[in-house]
């Protein structure tokens, strides 16, 4: 890889001859946009991400597969499938754009000021908690400086830890059971769910008397987030008649009155407070999972990846 004037070259070996292109800034763009593309898993996925619309990230994809001449993916009624150019690509994108963010912070240090791209991967419904101190964070960062970016990802719990070991993500906040090698976990707070159901659920208005027998007819939400990745043993009626991928899934799901599910307590206090939704049977049916700031290892020379991780350890001081 040569660079020159924001530009690099990737090298391409055949039989016949050395080819290489050259990537500018432009290209640096459409990487990004790549990038997401496969860690949303397709074009249509990829959409909320990068807020633009599926046509547009199309015609992104054709122009950067044109510039590089070669076939990044198949996509159409089959669905979505990177191809083996497509993967060599993606991991050259990641290290490359590394490069480039390790680039403006190494600058930026030698001035003593910091600069840069923060990104942090985080589960969702974390705003609604008012434990999380994100929005701290960033308001201290930007009173230190006007030179830092911020890029907020939410996304499902695994994607958090795979968006910081592949270095999309600065830092992560969510929930691991099993601590991956290479990175840091420092423990913020933990998060209370309980089991809820909605206006018109028989459950709702039953006497005390009824709740066992009503929770042997009700069905309940699966949840193939799962914060806690486990399948908890709570002897409910669990038919796969009703499944969410976030929480926001399962609020609507409870909100129909025809399902009942487990939701974190500073998210559901909202429909609580409006006499929507009702815990069942709170001192039985909860469990805790303890949010944890995710951190690569290989990030500890950042002064701004140092920077972001002391501060988010700073707002969450008040749980030490």
């Amino acid at each position: 890889m040569h660079n020159n004037r924001n530009s690099f070259r990737f090298y391409q070996t055949n039989k016949k001859e050395k080819k290489y292109v050259q990537v500018h800034d432009v290209d640096l763009r459409l990487l990004r946009i790549f990038v997401a593309i496969v860690e949303c898993g397709g074009l249509s996925a990829a959409e909320s991400r990068l807020n633009i619309g599926r046509s547009t990230i199309s015609s992104h994809l054709s122009d950067l597969e044109v510039r590089l001449g070669i076939k990044l993916c198949k996509r159409g009624r089959s669905g979505f499938e990177i191809t083996e150019p497509g993967r060599v690509t993606y991991q050259a994108s990641l290290e490359l754009l590394q490069q480039c963010e390790a680039f403006t912070t190494t600058v930026a240090s030698s001035k003593n000021e910091l600069s840069g791209r923060v990104t942090i991967a985080m589960i969702d419904t974390m705003v609604s908690d008012p434990r999380c101190g994100v929005a701290s964070t960033i308001r201290a960062l930007k009173t230190k400086s006007d030179n830092i970016q911020f890029d907020i990802n939410v996304c499902e719990a695994r994607e958090v830890e795979t968006s910081v070991v592949n270095g999309r993500s600065l830092v992560g906040i969510g929930v691991s059971r099993h601590h991956l090698r290479g990175l840091e976990y420092y423990p913020l707070h933990n998060e209370n769910n309980y089991l809820y159901c909605a206006v018109g659920h028989p459950l709702f208005d039953c006497k005390n008397s009824e709740i066992s027998k009503l929770l042997q007819d009700a069905e309940v939400i699966t949840s193939n987030y799962m914060r806690d990745k486990e399948s908890r043993n709570d002897g409910l009626n669990y038919q796969n008649s009703a499944i969410a991928y976030h929480d926001e899934g399962i609020a609507h799901l409870i909100l129909s009155g025809a399902f009942i599910g487990y939701l974190p307590d500073h998210y559901a206090s909202y429909w609580v407070d409006k006499g929507l939704f009702k815990p069942i049977l709170p001192d039985k049916y909860a469990y805790q999972i303890p949010v944890v700031l995710i951190s690569s290892k290989n990030n500890l020379a950042s002064p701004l990846a140092n920077a972001l991780i002391e501060e988010i350890k700073r707002c969450h001081s008040f749980e030490a």
